[in-house]
């Protein structure tokens, strides 16, 4: 059984159309979460502790899943 995809029934698993722009702005979040999560893990757990956050926020924190 085959399965066709056009435009009207292409979508991404949450059931929104997937555009460039989409695409692009996924890519702009995910490498401003990838770069905050590489400067977060750089501080020590002292400086971790002054800003209020532990080792194991920062997966959180970064990607939204808090």
């Amino acid at each position: 059984m085959a399965i066709t995809m056009n435009r009207s029934n292409a979508a991404n698993v949450s059931g929104t159309p997937l555009t460039l722009s989409g695409l692009v702005s996924g890519v702009v979040h995910w490498n401003k979460a990838r770069r905050t999560r590489a400067v977060l893990s750089r501080l020590s757990t002292h400086e971790l502790d002054d800003i209020g956050i532990s080792r194991g926020d920062i997966d959180s924190i970064c990607f939204g899943r808090r």
